[in-house]
């Protein structure tokens, strides 16, 4: 059945799920249409997805903003997002990986226990950085003995991102003190992490001032995803976006501004970003069955897209795509008797 947009959005929210009590929340891959609402599901033993966050690296509401676009959001908390991320979580082994590190660790690792409990704190087998932008990686404060003190985290960087973790504190002290092991990946290598979950590592045009871009495909023997918060151009890009959605379930993408003039004074040429405009134009010549997969994340404070009830909203929607939902996990099993929606 599907509900009123904006009551689907507001019980995405950390608070409401936290007061709502669920114990577990689930929304598979095939149901990828306008209702946005995280369902409330059994027990699981196969692989799951789950959204720990969906705005740019400076939250909603981001810090400062007294504009229309934040000014509701701080007097209602049910409206506020965290940072872009996900979580894989292999309910058979009970093993934990989030994909990105942001400035939200402590509520996000929170609802990720809430969502899927185990006995140790972090209780991750593995954290996967995009790029040192401040949203996807500064979250790694909380681990050190300022705080967790956690002891030898798995963590995996790209080269040049391996490098500034060691050479530049606060964080090469994470590094000398153990409280992350750092774990190379290289670009299009998989990475193996049990018999049921693969990731690999794609590198993507960005503004790699510090480390390189990446973006993640996640695969299971039934289904697969991928992670893709941040690039400048689909343009810029050597490979094509469509092909790599149409070859996955689920895909996570940019959309972090909704169209051009977003920023008013600002030049948007020094932020380049795919406009979630230009997007929804770009796959237009998709099958509605490839066009449903998508779901924008990493969303900025500015993007209309953030409001249930916006214009930009309904766009995305009448393009049959989706904005990614904090709190919303994906199936990664494919049930049996039933094809995978990308291959």
């Amino acid at each position: 059945m599907k509900r009123n947009s904006q009551s689907r959005e507001e019980c995405g929210g950390l608070a409401m799920i936290w007061l709502a009590g669920l114990a577990w929340l689930c929304l598979p891959t095939t149901l990828l249409a306008q209702d946005d609402r995280p369902a409330a599901a059994g027990a699981h033993d196969g692989v799951s997805l789950v959204v720990l966050g969906i705005a740019q690296d400076g939250g909603y509401p981001q810090s400062g903003c007294r504009k229309p676009c934040c000014q509701d959001v701080w007097q209602d908390h049910r409206l506020r997002r965290s940072v872009s991320c996900v979580a894989v979580v292999d309910h058979q082994t009970g093993q934990r990986w989030m994909f990105d590190c942001t400035p939200d660790f402590r509520e996000q690792l929170r609802l990720l226990d809430t969502l899927v409990a185990v006995d140790e704190a972090p209780g991750l087998a593995g954290i996967f950085l995009t790029h040192a932008h401040i949203g996807h990686y500064t979250g790694l404060m909380h681990v050190g003995h300022e705080a967790m003190g956690v002891k030898q985290l798995p963590v995996y960087a790209m080269p040049r991102m391996e490098k500034f973790l060691t050479n530049h504190g606060p964080w090469s002290q994470l590094v000398s003190k153990q409280n992350i092991l750092l774990q190379p990946m290289r670009a299009d290598q998989p990475i193996r992490l049990n018999e049921r979950v693969t990731v690999t590592p794609f590198q993507v045009p960005h503004r790699d001032e510090y480390s390189e871009t990446v973006g993640f495909r996640i695969d299971t023997p039934g289904r697969s995803a991928i992670y893709l918060p941040d690039i400048d151009k689909w343009s810029k890009w050597d490979r094509s976006i469509e092909e790599l959605v149409e070859s996955v379930d689920v895909a996570y993408l940019d959309g972090t501004f909704f169209e051009n003039g977003e920023i008013p004074g600002r030049d948007m040429a020094q932020i380049p970003h795919p406009f979630v405009e230009e997007t929804i134009r770009q796959f237009a010549a998709l099958d509605e069955s490839q066009r449903n997969k998508v779901r924008f994340i990493h969303l900025n404070h500015t993007n209309p897209a953030l409001r249930a009830d916006s214009r930009a909203r309904r766009q995305i929607q009448r393009a049959g795509m989706r904005v990614a939902v904090q709190g919303e996990m994906v199936e990664m099993e494919r049930e049996k008797g039933k094809p995978s929606n990308g291959k």
